[in-house]
């Protein structure tokens, strides 16, 4: 994401790709960053069913979510389980020469991607779903966004 608000780049839609047998999954074009060099960060995030997708954070959004751990109290021990998930289930990411990254595989185990991954637009971050799972998650969403729309008044 860039920080000129007409150049920002906003994680919307859905894809489906094809991974190759290297677990390397194209991200959509218009999600790549365009300065050279910069990297996602991917999260093992944990779901409530007790399966996985995976978070991919841009380095804006990483740093978001270390300030928010940073502000929480040093006497919750969530705070330590947080850091230490995420800082253990998390990896940078580059994006290759043809906007490709390679989920690892202890995480695409994890999150169940094998030959097709669901790239699943958050606004603000993307998540890499088991394309099945993806749609058992979409039906439930489709039944809460009612009252989730309430929310924004």
């Amino acid at each position: 994401m860039k920080s000129d608000a007409t150049k920002t780049t906003y994680y919307n839609q859905c894809f489906k790709h094809g991974v190759d047998s290297k677990r390397r999954v194209s991200v959509p074009a218009k999600w790549r960053p365009t300065e050279p060099g910069i990297e996602l960060t991917l999260v093992l995030w944990p779901q409530a069913d007790g399966t996985h997708c995976l978070r991919a954070l841009p380095p804006e959004q990483m740093a978001v979510l270390k300030r928010d751990l940073d502000a929480m109290p040093n006497s919750d021990p969530k705070k330590l389980v947080l850091k230490r998930y995420i800082g253990s289930q998390s990896a940078q990411a580059p994006l290759d020469k043809v906007g490709r990254i390679c989920i690892p595989d202890s995480m695409a185990q994890l999150a169940g991607i094998t030959d097709q991954a669901m790239m699943v637009g958050l606004l603000d971050v993307f998540e890499i779903w088991n394309p099945e799972r993806y749609e058992r998650v979409k039906a439930a969403d489709a039944l809460l966004a009612p009252e989730a729309f309430k929310l924004m008044g």
